[in-house]
């Protein structure tokens, strides 16, 4: 999963093992992309037809724990892999993780809300509000990208308002999109677009797990709920792909509760605010854009403040250490000059900056626990050889 330094706390993803990053390479290799020749990490079958799920929030240690709700995903479980998604353990790093096969560090897309240097205002990765060009933030190529150039049809199916997003655009462009509201229609697109050709990449995205998670906690009877409603979708799914279909189904991200008395608010700590001239991240994974100077200072404070219940990190740790992986040009400047990793069970907030509805949350992640940063990779062979 990672390594671990001295203090025993979490450390750097190990990007030359397999991650969420190699879930696509291995299935556009295990599809006859050339470019993905060799790639493949989980033993995947070969197949001409693929179905990849994204269950949004799904995260593997959660998985096991509550999988007396998921018997199907449950059944396979023994063959399934445990990988990590990467640092920080949010949807928008992960999806670009997910989308080009490379690590943050390398597509650019470090954190849920990040400073635009070229603005000097912070970016929401998720909304993309007011973002600079998708292409340019995020000009690799993605797996959809080259598995349609080498003639593997690529068709992406989620709601409707993922089509042409900023985030869509910078991760997982590439392809034809089909639109579906409940999980029942995505799952009818998703068969139909499969059954449309003999050599086809479809991308199914889930997001509900995440967001009940999110409200009432992931060990909340309505989480145990929605899985039990995905593992049956899921089944369903697997049955009515042609047979010389595979399904592989991954997370972007676990999560973890944090109680509301097991956070600071960040209104109430004016002293931690001095030299700070963004704030960004989110609560388990806070990224702080100092003044001129104020560096040292802040960090100082921090640490003073909340001792082992932080690591605070530099943006040089982050990149030396390789927390991101290898960073191109252009991307180091996104990340904090700060990067504030909260440990256990707890969170930091400013209700003054942060929406309300991100304060209420209950389920968070973005933190290097397991529960965050584990994710399954399952996979449903073909009903009969390619």
């Amino acid at each position: 999963m990672s390594t671990e330094p001295a203090d025993g706390t979490p450390g750097p993803t190990d990007w030359s093992a397999g991650t969420l990053a190699s879930v696509l390479p291995s299935v556009a290799d295990r599809l006859g992309v050339q470019r993905y020749a060799g790639r493949d990490v989980f033993g995947l079958p070969a197949a001409p037809r693929t179905v990849v799920v994204l269950v949004d929030g799904l995260g593997y240690d959660l998985l096991r724990q509550r999988s007396g709700h998921a018997p199907f995903l449950r059944s396979l479980l023994p063959t399934a892999s445990r990988v990590p998604c990467g640092f920080p353990t949010t949807t928008a790093t992960s999806m670009g993780t997910f989308g080009t096969g490379l690590p943050p560090g390398a597509h650019g897309l470090v954190g849920m809300q990040v400073l635009d240097p070229a603005t000097d205002r912070l970016l929401n990765e998720l909304s993309w509000e007011d973002g600079p060009d998708a292409r340019a933030w995020q000009p690799n190529e993605t797996v959809f990208e080259a598995a349609e150039n080498a003639g593997v049809s690529v068709t992406m199916v989620g709601p409707h308002y993922f089509d042409g997003s900023g985030l869509t655009t910078a991760a997982l462009r590439g392809g034809r999109f089909r639109a579906g509201r409940s999980l029942d229609d995505r799952v009818d697109a998703a068969v139909a677009a499969v059954r449309a050709t003999r050599r086809s990449l479809v991308y199914l995205y889930w997001g509900d797990v995440d967001k009940v998670g999110h409200v009432h906690g992931c060990q909340s009877w309505q989480w145990g709920d929605e899985v039990e409603a995905v593992d049956a979708a899921l089944r369903q799914l697997a049955a009515r792909v042609p047979d010389d279909t595979s399904v592989v189904v991954t997370a972007d991200h676990g999560m973890t509760d944090v109680p509301f008395e097991d956070r600071v608010d960040l209104v109430g700590e004016p002293a931690l605010m001095a030299g700070v001239r963004h704030l960004g991240g989110e609560p388990r994974n806070l990224q702080l854009y100092t003044e001129p100077g104020a560096t040292r200072d802040v960090e100082t404070a921090w640490t003073a403040r909340f001792g082992e219940r932080i690591r605070v990190l530099t943006r040089e740790q982050v990149v030396d250490e390789g927390w991101i992986g290898p960073v191109r040009p252009g991307v180091e400047a996104r990340v904090g000059d700060l990067v504030v990793v909260t440990a256990g069970s707890f969170a930091v907030v400013h209700s003054g900056l942060m929406r309300p509805e991100v304060v209420a949350l209950l389920g968070l992640h973005g933190s290097t626990s397991d529960a965050e940063l584990a994710v399954p990779v399952v996979v449903v062979p073909p009903h009969r050889d390619a």
